[in-house]
């Protein structure tokens, strides 16, 4: 008789044993697989959201050439809204190159598009014997370059340009600076050549805004370049570290970034003296 007494005692307390742990079963599983809230704030602070993504447009790129002695090749980029629409241009970026460049190159790093995705007309043109640019013997002299170069602008439209002169390019944009600077609106010299061939005071008579650019390992004409260009008066710099003498290729990211950035200063600068 204690037997089976016992036997009933003994289940009696498996059954509430095993009532209780179902019981409790949810509120262990809880407290063990979901964080604190103190973790989800933490989680929260020290994960900061991604920035949105950059809407992609369509920006189509139109080729030509303009007759003359030499006849010059060119790509345009029209500017387009959010909703690829064309519109006026904020800016008229006229892009020249270097020596082991063309105008494709602005294509293929993405500038052009870039440019007309923010409201800027851009006109990249290959120099004289590059390209799909003859060469002529009629521009052995400074002049000959700077009509060059006004006839390009002219003939397309360009009223005030900002003009971007990598390296050799600066045989025709130092020259032009020089001597019709009211007809830039901004200037963008990438480690040019030709700098040292002007007096401080000539740099200094120059009001045109303007961003040096340059790498930080072109110790050779980026660091000369950069010592004659900072003696105009309205000028920041841009350096791109880790970037050779073509620093615009080696650090494009930060390259385009520099640029619109001083693309938006123009901007603000001309809506201002309209106001």
């Amino acid at each position: 008789m204690n037997f089976f007494r016992n036997r009933l005692v003994v289940l009696g307390l498996v059954l509430m044993a095993t009532v209780l742990l179902y019981l409790l079963l949810p509120a262990i599983r809880q407290g063990s697989m979901e964080p604190s809230l103190d973790a989800q704030r933490m989680s929260l602070i020290g994960t900061p959201a991604a920035p949105p993504p950059v809407p992609s447009i369509n920006v189509s790129i139109r080729t030509g050439q303009l007759p003359g002695d030499p006849p010059l090749f060119f790509r345009e980029a029209l500017p387009v809204d959010a909703a690829g629409r064309q519109i006026l241009p904020s800016l008229q970026v006229v892009l020249l190159h270097g020596q082991a460049f063309t105008s494709k190159t602005w294509e293929e790093l993405g500038t052009m598009s870039l440019l007309a995705a923010n409201g800027h007309q851009a006109l990249a043109m290959d120099l004289p014997g590059y390209g799909k640019s003859p060469d002529s013997e009629a521009l052995k002299s400074d002049q000959n370059r700077v009509n060059l170069l006004s006839r390009f602008m002219e003939s397309l439209g360009v009223r005030a340009a900002v003009l971007v002169s990598p390296s050799m390019s600066g045989h025709y944009s130092i020259p032009f600076l020089m001597k019709n600077s009211a007809q830039l609106q901004g200037f963008v010299p990438i480690a040019p050549v030709g700098t040292r061939s002007f007096a401080p005071q000539q740099y200094q008579n120059i009001q045109t805004p303007t961003l040096i650019v340059y790498g930080a390992l072109d110790t050779n004409l980026g660091a000369q370049s950069h010592k004659n260009l900072i003696q105009l008066p309205n000028h920041s710099v841009l350096k791109l570290e880790e970037a050779r003498h073509a620093c615009y290729m080696d650090n494009p990211k930060e390259f385009h970034q520099g640029l619109i950035e001083f693309l938006s200063r123009l901007e603000k600068k001309i809506r201002y003296k309209q106001v």
